[in-house]
């Protein structure tokens, strides 16, 4: 009978899913049908808004700190390629999906997109028919700006720029022609700057984009009104470039390093500090000298050539009675007059004999020569010059003086009461320290080099263990994703196993084995009985009776629905 009524109660059940559940429906009160109903609105809010927010994570920043214009001409295109996005919390920034990031960044390029809220040479693509020279040139001027401005947008630390150019009219009167200028307004990005050399080559870009444009009529501000252009480097002024400062450095460091080696396996590591001056020489000359000398000393006279005259000759005198006939031709002779034959000159003539007289070689009786006689004799010598040629070409970064700085950490000891006590070296270790030293830093007397090595204790140094655990934004941003999901995560589960779990048993009923109150109250009863099991005091069946019935009246009072619906499947059971 139980069997037939079992397979009668359980058929139309399985038949019918929708009886199913309005049964289950049935065996919770209204209170209870309002708690599920809002349990479930609630859990499917929270899974909607935990969806939301892990979908928030999977945008990334397309572009940020767009002008108006640009960020229009952003979401426009963005709509057209059906592309999702969204913006930030304060607006400044355009966000996409992340695995579109790059594929949309393209694609907008090819569009020109974003211009930098300046227009460029494009401007000139779209030319009215007629329009005026004037006109045309004020677009051409306002290309070149825009051109300008996005050149100089490009450098890392320039957030945006603007360039004015102010290019006077040509003149046929070079007295009344002006030069043109410049004038760059910079936002720089947080927490940058612009040294010198970078101001340097803005001004040498714009100025080389301009004709007749000079670097200093380009004036540089930024976006606190800072004049950048007049900011001069010391190094600029000194006459060095980054490049020379960057070798001076490491002629500086690669001799601290070579001392720090030398001095390391006596002191210890960490017990010296070295401190190292270069003056390098960097300035470039040439120099050619030519000397001459005086050939003063008989053994350094060097004689080129040498060159000797001499020579002799007679004058006749008047000779006769004076008178006509002395002034008449002389008469042909009528014997023939002789003279003696001339001896061949040699260098080492002999002395003239007596009555004979020597004369530019020739040696002849004093009377065959007639008075008076003439000699002349000259001598030329040109002597070799001496001459010093000199080239001398210095080279670029040269050492002129070097500065070391040494000090040495006091030795410590342990003293007998086991308390640390530092000593200073004594003085034969620290003439050895010093020689090192100037043995590993090439000290040269000459070149003008100084060096001092003191012996001092060193003070100890406290470590910073940078910003807490507890005070880094990264931990705290990551805490408080954390303590977010976490609070989502918990209330979820409390309505899922506080809520919705009772709901669902009630509404499911007992299991299986537990059907009917009865046996619940014989299975509290035994439990009661096991617990008592200990006690001095047995219950009667009268009593064990009585606790059954008060229990049956307790859960009727606590759910008199499910009661009811129990008798009623008693009831259709029996029926059956």
């Amino acid at each position: 009978m139980a069997a037939a009524g079992t397979e009668t109660t359980e058929t139309p059940l399985a038949s019918a899913p929708l009886e199913r559940v309005r049964a289950a429906l049935a065996r919770l009160n209204n209170r209870q049908k309002v708690v599920l109903m809002v349990a479930i609105a609630a859990l499917v809010a929270l899974l909607v808004a935990a969806a939301t927010l892990l979908r928030q994570s999977e945008f990334r920043i397309l572009f940020s700190n767009v002008g108006e214009r640009d960020g229009g001409a952003i979401i426009a295109a963005l709509e057209q390629m059906n592309v999702p996005f969204r913006f930030n919390d304060s607006g400044s920034a355009i966000l996409v999906p992340a695995a579109r990031v790059h594929d949309v960044r393209l694609r907008l390029a090819s569009q020109g997109l974003p211009r930098g809220g300046a227009v460029g040479f494009e401007l000139m693509e779209s030319q009215k028919f007629g329009i005026s020279q004037f006109a045309e040139q004020l677009n051409y001027q306002r290309g070149l700006e825009g051109e300008l401005s996005r050149t100089v947008q490009s450098i890392a630390a320039v957030e945006a720029a603007r360039v004015h150019l102010a290019i006077p009219k040509p003149s046929v009167f070079m007295r009344e022609e002006l030069k043109p200028s410049a004038s760059v307004m910079l936002r720089l990005y947080s927490g940058r700057s612009l040294d010198a050399a970078q101001i340097a080559g803005i001004q040498n870009l714009v100025a080389a984009s301009v004709p007749q444009l000079s670097p200093a009529s380009v004036t540089l501000l930024d976006q606190s009104g800072t004049l950048l252009s007049q900011m001069k480097s010391k190094l600029l002024e000194a006459g060095l470039d980054p490049t020379q400062v960057k070798y001076v450095n490491e002629i500086e460091a690669s001799i601290i390093k070579r001392i720090e080696d030398i001095l390391t396996p006596i002191v210890g590591a960490g017990n010296a500090r070295v401190q190292i001056a270069a003056d390098i020489d960097f300035s470039q000359s040439e120099q050619t000298a030519e000397t001459h000398r005086p050939n003063a000393t008989p053994p350094e006279i060097s004689i080129r050539s040498q060159q000797t005259n001499e020579s002799a000759s007679t004058s006749p005198s008047a000779q006769g009675v004076p008178g006509a006939l002395s002034n008449q031709p002389p008469v042909p002779a009528t014997a023939p007059l002789t003279q003696p034959a001339v001896p061949p000159a040699t260098a080492g003539a002999a002395a003239p004999l007596p009555g004979q007289i020597n004369a530019a070689g020739v040696q002849a009786p004093i009377a065959s020569v007639g008075q008076p006689l003439n000699t002349s004799k000259s001598s030329t010598i040109n002597y070799e010059v001496d001459r010093t040629i000199r080239h001398v070409r210095q080279s670029v970064g040269t050492i002129k003086r070097l500065s070391a700085a040494v000090v040495v950490n006091q030795r410590k000891e342990i003293a007998k009461d086991g308390k640390s006590v530092s000593k200073p070296l004594p003085d034969a270790e620290l003439k050895q320290i010093s020689d090192l030293v100037k043995e590993a830093m090439g000290f040269s007397k000459d070149r003008g080099d100084t060096i001092s090595v003191a012996n001092a204790p060193f003070t100890a140094i406290e470590k910073d263990d940078g910003v807490p655990l507890w005070r880094d934004p990264e931990t705290l941003s990551l805490a408080k994703e954390l303590v977010k999901y976490g609070v989502l995560a918990a209330i979820i589960a409390y309505l899922l196993l506080g809520v919705v779990r009772p709901l669902v048993r009630t509404m499911v009923g007992p299991p299986a084995g537990e059907k009917t109150v009865g046996s619940q109250i014989d299975v509290r009863a035994a439990d009661e009985e096991g617990e008592e099991a200990g006690a001095e005091h047995v219950p009667t069946a009268s009593e064990l009776l009585e606790r059954k019935l008060a229990e049956v009246r307790a859960i009727a009072q606590q759910d008199p629905q499910a009661v009811a619906n129990i008798i009623k499947e008693w009831t259709g059971a029996n029926a059956g």
